[in-house]
C-alpha cells in the first residue's frame, strides 16, 4: 500500500477552484462531562498549548486534570449553551455561511469556503478533503485569531500541515498568520464598542481583555503580547480614549506557570475597589463569543466586580456573524488572494 495517497477526484467537468479554510479553536459537542473530557484531552495534549515534556505533563493531565476539570467546565458551558449548540460553533458556522454567500455573489463558483476546528468537529482534515473533492487547487487558510500566538495560530498551522502531509498532489497554499493591525478589523471593533456605548447612554471605563498565554512563550519569541498591545493602542486612538479611561489585561490563566500580566481578574477587582461604578469589557482576541467571553467575563468577572463594590459590568459582544465582520474577512481574503488566477 502506498504511503502517499491521492485525493478523491472531482467530477471531470468541475472547474479548478480556490478554497478558503476558516479555522477556529473548537468546542465540545455538548455541555456534558464526557464530551468536555474528550475535547480537553485533545486540546490539552497538544504541545502548542502546553509546552512541557510529555513525561511531565501527560501524567498530570490524565491523573489530575481530566478526572476533575471536565465537570466544572461542563457546568460553565451549560450556563451559556445555545439552542443550536456551543456559541463558538454557532457563531463560527453562521459567519462562514454568510462569508460563503457573499463571495459566491461576487465571484460566482470560483471560491469555496469551509469551516474547521483545530480540535473537535468539523476537523481540519475532513474540511480540506471536502474542498479537494470540489477541485480546489489553491488553498487560503485563515485562522480566526486576530493576534498570532503559537498556541492558537501555530496549532492551526500544524494541523493543516499534518492533514496535507500524505497527499500526493498538494494544493498551492497560503496562510494568514494574523490581522491584528488590519484597518478594517480595527474599525469594526471600534464601531462595536462605540455602538455599545451609544445604546448604554454613555461611555464608561473600557477594559481590553485578551486571552492570556504563559510569559515564557513571549520570552521565547511569541509575538502575541506585542500584537495585543498594538491592537489596544490602535483602538484607543480610534475611540479618542483619554489616559486613565481604559485598561489592558489578560484572562483565562491555566496552571501554575507565570502568565502575562496584569490579569483581568485582578484588574476588575482593583477597579471596583477604586470606586469604578460602570465597566465596559471588550475582548479583541476573540473573533466570536465563546466560553471565555460569555461565561468568564460576562458572568464570573461581573460577579467579582459587584462583590468588590463595583456596579455594572457590560461585555461588548464579539464581531460574531455581524455583516461588518463579513466585510473584514472578505477584504482580508481578497488581499491574500492577489496574484492567484
Amino acid at each position: 500500500m502506498s504511503y502517499y495517497r491521492a485525493v478523491a477526484p472531482a467530477p471531470s467537468a468541475t472547474p479548478e477552484r480556490i478554497g478558503v479554510l476558516l479555522i477556529n479553536l473548537g468546542t465540545p459537542d455538548s455541555p456534558s462531562y464526557f464530551a468536555v473530557r474528550r475535547f480537553l484531552r485533545e486540546f490539552l495534549s497538544d504541545r502548542r498549548v502546553i509546552d512541557a515534556p510529555p513525561w511531565i505533563w501527560l501524567p498530570v493531565l490524565h491523573g489530575l486534570v481530566l478526572p476533575l476539570r471536565p465537570a466544572r467546565t461542563a457546568r460553565k458551558y451549560r450556563r451559556i449553551w445555545m439552542q443550536d449548540g456551543s456559541p463558538l460553533a454557532v457563531y463560527s458556522t453562521r459567519l462562514a455561511l454568510k462569508l460563503a454567500a457573499r463571495l459566491r455573489e461576487a465571484e460566482g463558483d470560483r471560491l469555496r469556503v469551509a469551516l474547521a476546528m483545530t480540535y473537535g468537529d468539523p476537523g481540519i482534515e475532513s474540511a480540506i478533503q471536502a474542498l479537494a473533492e470540489q477541485n480546489v487547487k489553491r488553498l487560503l487558510v485563515l485562522p480566526l485569531y486576530p493576534q498570532y500566538s503559537s498556541s492558537t495560530t501555530g496549532a492551526a498551522f500544524d494541523r493543516t500541515a499534518r492533514a496535507l502531509a500524505r497527499w500526493r498532489w498538494l494544493p498551492e497554499t497560503r496562510f494568514v498568520s494574523d490581522y491584528h493591525a488590519d484597518a478594517g478589523f480595527l474599525d469594526a471593533v471600534a464601531a462595536r464598542i462605540d455602538g455599545h456605548w451609544q445604546r448604554a447612554g454613555g461611555r464608561s471605563h473600557l477594559l481590553f481583555s485578551y486571552h492570556g498565554i504563559p510569559l515564557a512563550s513571549v520570552k521565547r519569541g511569541d509575538p502575541y503580547q506585542a500584537q495585543a498591545e498594538a491592537t489596544t493602542r490602535a483602538l484607543a486612538a480610534r475611540l479618542s480614549l483619554e489616559t486613565g479611561s481604559w485598561s489592558h489585561c489578560y484572562q483565562s490563566r491555566f496552571g501554575p506557570a507565570a502568565w502575562l500580566q496584569p490579569s483581568t481578574e485582578d484588574t476588575v477587582r482593583r477597579l471596583a475597589k477604586a470606586g469604578t461604578r460602570k465597566l465596559t469589557v471588550v475582548c479583541p482576541s476573540f473573533a466570536v463569543d465563546c466560553l471565555e467571553t460569555l461565561e468568564e467575563v460576562a458572568i464570573d468577572y461581573r460577579a467579582q466586580f459587584q462583590a468588590q463594590g463595583g456596579g455594572e459590568l457590560c461585555l461588548v459582544p464579539a464581531l460574531n456573524d455581524d455583516e461588518r465582520h463579513v466585510d473584514v474577512l472578505e477584504a482580508l481574503i481578497r488581499d491574500h488572494l492577489q496574484g492567484w488566477p
